[in-house]
């Protein structure tokens, strides 16, 4: 099969200032010092760093054994996750430092220092003790990301118990399916929640979850959240404030092994049920540790807000594991983006001092949407890094981005992961390496990826692209999928014979070595014999100045195999341009920016794109409108369903 041939050409490149490398974590030396320590011994590599970032119970003598696909790290070794979350650090002075800082919709703001989060989590412990909750039960979290929740996180890990957290936007039926997938003893939820001035009933959505029929649970267990009123059910239902202890009682950490499993996450997939994702405690925790450290730059005076839910792997590891686990303030709200109004975000960041702000490419573009007014009510002062997680950023998002919210003073970090790799695999490192908009860069201290072909082959042109492949095991990869072996080799592992790990992401090298994400490897479109990443597509569509959003697909075509069906929003001042004329304006303007052979066939516009409730495009969703095809595959996680009537007019 031909490779996949790239087009873009981007060409502006930035450097952090002499400032910011003076002061970061990781300088060029170290790096250097690291990658040939790497080469020389990988297993001394990742001793060494599992060493002196992890506190241990019981020091592990093996580093990675195992056999492909199921290996494991550190393997007799033992530690307690929640214990180097918060025991190591109120042993120290950062006792009192804040570990929290909640900002609610209607901006009452909440901060709980180490020691007060200790306390909670040691007083939630204790009530699921009571319960007779043993280790490596599992147990459901539907809950808003508050304090609360992440108590709730913790107190699992505290107790070797499995968590699961299940976004709180997932509908009752996607909540049934993950409490009887992994057949959860315990769900712990709220009464309700606020978003963009609404209350959501998340109690209720239990409640239906349950009634369709989860005989697995014992308790449930709900947080007082707001003065809604609620059914319940004294046979199961339990308030949380009746199960804590209030005496101050200390909650020894289970003694666990390295390659317990710490938390399962379900990701869905494109067709079937969604795949419980499964990941171990020490393996996982090292990523997460020294991503936060050499990838965000983490210092002692940083307050970091990561947007993500903590129902994504990205709440995970940059919200709860990696930062409080480095003893960093995290700063989480709990709301809409817009509301009251669309410079939410950026007010929140002025009132809060927000020095290192990590969001998706969905966010951005959303805001990007608005208009430059918004954010330039703003100082943005605080700001010393930005990040970038979920899907590739488009070049011009990536300089709006760096001009307006960044003040063209800020590295962007544009990062490269998934839930299987559980921590940031291709990054930049911000104060080395210079960053040209549209590339995650170099793939971090320990990683090693492969661009290869159908074959398995490396890809040696620079100006073709390949599958993204990672070749050698890393501490925090998915242990497996729940219950489902045989899935979890066919996805991930079965086309290369188990050789390298299959991340479902096509790519391409530059002649520096930075990589290229081109899109999913079902987005590749080919066009007569020409097989174009549907990426490449997309960012030139956004580099017009009236675009905000843009995503492609391909549909069956007599003449040319396939053709490219682009599906278009516009930015809030130019949604009256929705129509024939621009959209043959639009076909000229990728002409221009990439050759005829990339001119769409079809555009619809819209004002928004069908997305997951992490703000993914479902591009599979489009897939089957360009076609006319019946909606196939999970819908669970489709935010807005009502958007597939938009896509239809076609010009």
């Amino acid at each position: 099969m031909k490779n996949i041939e790239s087009k873009l050409k981007e060409k502006r490149v930035f450097k952090p200032s002499e400032e910011f490398v003076h002061q970061a974590n990781l300088n060029s030396r170290t790096l250097d010092k690291l990658i040939k320590k790497y080469k020389t011994d990988s297993s001394l590599f990742w001793k060494e760093l599992a060493v002196n970032e992890i506190t241990w119970i019981k020091k592990f003598t093996s580093v990675c054994t195992g056999r492909s696909p199921f290996f494991k790290w550190f393997e007799d070794g033992t530690l307690n996750i929640s214990a180097n979350c918060l025991d190591r650090h109120i042993e120290t002075d950062k006792k009192d430092k804040i570990a929290i800082k909640h900002v609610s919709e209607d901006n009452q703001i909440n901060s709980l220092s180490y020691n007060e989060l200790f306390s909670k989590v040691n007083s939630f412990s204790s009530g699921l003790k009571n319960l007779g909750l043993k280790k490596q039960d599992r147990v459901i979290i539907y809950m808003p990301t508050i304090p609360e929740s992440i108590t709730a996180m913790l107190s699992c890990a505290r107790l070797g118990l499995i968590h699961s957290v299940v976004f709180a936007g997932f509908s009752s039926e996607s909540l049934k399916d993950r409490i009887n997938d992994c057949s959860a003893k315990v769900v712990i939820t709220v009464d309700s929640f606020k978003r963009g001035g609404k209350f959501i009933q998340a109690k209720e959505t239990v409640d239906r979850a349950l009634a369709m029929g989860c005989p697995s649970i014992q308790h449930c267990i709900v947080y007082k959240n707001s003065s809604e009123e609620i059914n319940f059910d004294e046979s199961r239902d339990i308030w949380w404030d009746k199960i804590i202890d209030t005496n101050d009682k200390i909650i020894t950490p289970e003694e666990m092994m390295a390659e317990d499993l710490l938390f399962i996450l379900y990701t869905s997939g494109s067709t079937g049920k969604p795949k419980g994702i499964i990941h171990s405690s020490a393996g996982y925790l090292l990523n997460c540790l020294l991503t936060n450290k050499w990838v965000f730059d983490l210092k002692d005076d940083d307050i970091f807000w990561c947007t993500a839910d903590i129902g994504w792997i990205t709440g995970h590891s940059y919200v709860v594991y990696g930062p409080l686990a480095l003893g960093s303030t995290i700063l989480i709200y709990d709301g809409a983006p817009t509301y009251p109004d669309g410079d939410r975000f950026w007010k929140i960041i002025d009132e809060n001092q927000v020095t290192v702000f990590y969001t998706a490419p969905t966010a951005i573009r959303t805001l990007m949407k608005l208009g430059d007014e918004l954010p330039k009510r703003h100082k943005l002062d605080s700001l010393r890094l930005l990040g970038t997680v979920g899907e590739p950023i488009n070049p011009e998002a990536w300089i709006w981005y760096h001009k307006t919210i960044g003040k063209e003073n800020c590295p962007i970090v544009d990062t490269w992961w998934q839930t299987e790799t559980g921590a940031n695999m291709i990054a930049p490192l911000p104060g080395i390496y210079p960053i040209i908009p549209g590339t995650c860069t170099k793939p971090l201290p320990g990683i090693e990826i492969g661009v290869v072909d159908s074959e398995g082959n490396e890809v040696k042109d620079t100006k073709q692209g390949g599958n993204l492949v990672i070749k050698k095991p890393w501490p925090s990869m998915l242990r497996g999928i729940w219950g489902d072996e045989e899935r979890y080799i066919k996805t991930y592992w079965e086309k290369y014979d188990n050789r390298f790990y299959i991340t479902g992401d096509t790519a391409r090298k530059d002649k520096d070595g930075n990589v290229w994400i081109m899109g999913r490897s079902d987005d590749v479109v080919n066009v007569s014999g020409h097989r174009l990443g549907t990426m490449e597509i997309e960012s030139a569509l956004v580099s017009h100045k009236y675009v905000a959003e843009s995503a492609v697909v391909s549909f069956p075509h007599d003449i040319k195999g396939e053709a490219i069906h682009s599906f278009v929003v516009l930015r809030d001042n130019f949604k009256s341009y929705a129509g024939k004329q621009f959209a043959d304006e639009l076909r000229e303007w990728v002409k221009i920016k990439i050759g005829s052979i990339a001119k769409p066939d079809r555009i619809s516009f819209s004002t928004n794109l069908p997305k997951t409730r992490s703000g993914k495009i479902m591009r599979r969703l489009l897939r089957n409108v360009a076609r006319g095809e019946e909606i196939s595959g999970d819908t669970s996680t489709l935010e807005n369903e009502n958007i597939l009537n938009q896509l239809k007019d076609i010009h």
